[in-house]
C-alpha cells in the first residue's frame, strides 16, 4: 500500500477500461444552467486536509475526502497520511468524508466480491476512527472497476468516481462520474485551469480530483500555489462550488 502502483497500460487493461465505462451504467442526466464544481481528495494525505481543506475554507467552500482507512496514521510517498484527528475536524466543518477501499486494490484485479468486503473493512475501520457519519460517496483506487462491482455498488452508493479525464455533461453514469485531475505540474494545472474557464460557456459539474497539497509535490499532487490557481480559474468561471453528496442531491432536484 505504501510504493506507488500505476494500473497495466496494456491493451487488455485499456479494453478492460474502455468496457467498464459502457456497460452496467446507473443513467444520470447533467443538465445544468448553471456549472457546479467539486473538489475531491483521495487516499487522503494529511496536507490534503489541513493545506487543502484551509485554502477551500478561506472561500467558503468545502470538499469531499475519500478516506482509504488502510492509510491512517502510516507514512508514504504522499507524506503523512490522515489521522482520526482529521476526520472529525473536516466532519464537524462542513467536509464531506467519502468511501474508498481499505487496502487501496486496483478494483479490475479483484472480484465484485472481494471489492465490497474491502469497502465493508474500510466502513467498520473509519467507525474505530471514530467516525460515524454517512458515506454516501465512493471513489474507485486508481479509477478501476469491472461492470460487475459497478451493479453491486450502485445498491450502496448514489455516486461512484472514476478518474477518466472529462466533465460531467448531459448522459453521465452515476457509477463512474468523470474527473480531471489537478496534478501533473504545469501542464496538468494549465489544464485544470482550462477545464473551469470552459463552464463559463458550457455549464456542467466538474469534479476534480488530487491526493497532497505540499510545496513540494508528488506527481499526483499540486503545490498551494497552483490549488489556489485552480480555485481562482473556479472563482472566476461563477461556478458553484458543493460536495459531491450535495452535487447529486441537486443535480437530483433537476431530474
Amino acid at each position: 500500500m505504501n510504493a506507488p502502483y500505476n494500473p497495466g497500460e496494456g491493451l487488455i487493461s485499456k479494453l478492460g477500461r474502455r468496457w467498464a465505462r459502457i456497460a452496467a451504467r446507473a443513467p444520470l442526466n447533467v443538465d445544468l444552467d448553471h456549472a457546479i464544481v467539486s473538489f475531491t481528495f483521495d487516499d487522503f494525505p494529511q496536507s490534503a486536509a489541513t493545506t487543502g481543506a484551509d485554502i477551500l475554507e478561506a472561500r467558503g467552500w468545502r470538499g469531499t475526502y475519500y478516506a482509504s482507512a488502510g492509510f491512517a496514521g502510516t507514512r508514504n510517498h504522499h507524506g503523512a497520511m490522515f489521522e482520526a484527528d482529521d476526520l472529525q475536524r473536516l466532519g464537524a466543518a462542513g467536509h464531506e468524508i467519502g468511501c474508498h477501499t481499505h487496502t487501496h486494490q486496483d478494483g479490475s484485479q479483484i472480484s465484485a466480491g472481494e471489492m465490497l468486503a474491502d469497502i465493508d473493512r474500510n466502513l467498520q475501520a473509519l467507525r474505530e476512527l471514530g467516525y460515524h457519519g454517512e458515506l454516501e460517496s465512493f471513489a474507485y483506487p486508481y479509477g478501476e472497476v469491472t461492470p460487475a462491482a459497478k451493479r453491486l455498488l450502485a445498491t450502496r452508493f448514489g455516486s461512484m468516481r472514476g478518474v477518466h479525464a472529462a466533465i460531467n455533461r448531459g448522459s453521465c453514469d452515476r457509477s463512474l462520474l468523470k474527473s480531471v485531475p489537478i496534478d501533473g505540474g504545469e501542464t496538468g494545472i494549465a489544464r485544470a485551469v482550462d477545464a473551469a474557464r470552459s463552464l463559463i460557456q458550457h455549464p456542467g459539474w466538474l469534479i476534480f480530483y488530487m491526493h497532497d497539497v505540499q510545496d513540494e509535490p508528488t506527481e499526483w499532487g499540486c503545490t498551494p500555489a497552483q490549488l489556489e490557481r485552480v480555485c481562482a480559474a473556479v472563482e472566476q468561471s461563477g461556478a458553484r462550488v458543493m460536495t459531491v453528496a450535495a452535487a447529486m442531491t441537486k443535480i437530483g432536484e433537476r431530474q
